[in-house]
């Protein structure tokens, strides 16, 4: 069964025209990685969970900020990986100098012994 996550894409339109934003996972991985790397705030889910709480959760935890907006289904998107995302646009404003990301723990160097912290997201555009 592939692993599943729920997200938000926040878009704005303006006079400049209408703008989408994307996050930098954090973490060594992808430290040096910027084609392809970019995507919207999301994270993984159980079978039963509420996907639409799961998605403003996850856009909370990793952006520091609560979308209170209502969301739009944008439908289900098969990553290159095989990771299955449902997806929701939510109108709203997001500075991302603002951005304050949750951090997970993972031991670094490998085989190091040492554990280190990493924001989930390092950059949002």
């Amino acid at each position: 069964m592939p692993r599943r996550s729920a997200g938000i894409l926040l878009y704005n339109t303006t006079a400049a025209g209408t703008l989408l934003l994307l996050v930098h996972p954090g973490g060594p991985f992808w430290a040096r990685k910027d084609d392809g790397a970019w995507s919207i705030p999301k994270g993984e889910y159980e079978p039963g969970d509420d996907v639409m709480q799961v998605a403003r959760r996850e856009f909370a935890e990793e952006t520091g900020s609560a979308i209170a907006a209502d969301l739009v289904p944008l439908g289900e998107f098969r990553q290159a990986g095989g990771k299955l995302v449902t997806a929701f646009a939510a109108e709203g404003d997001f500075d991302p100098a603002a951005l304050r990301s949750n951090t997970f723990s993972v031991e670094w160097p490998p085989k190091s012994g040492r554990m280190r912290s990493f924001p989930e997201v390092d950059r949002a555009a």
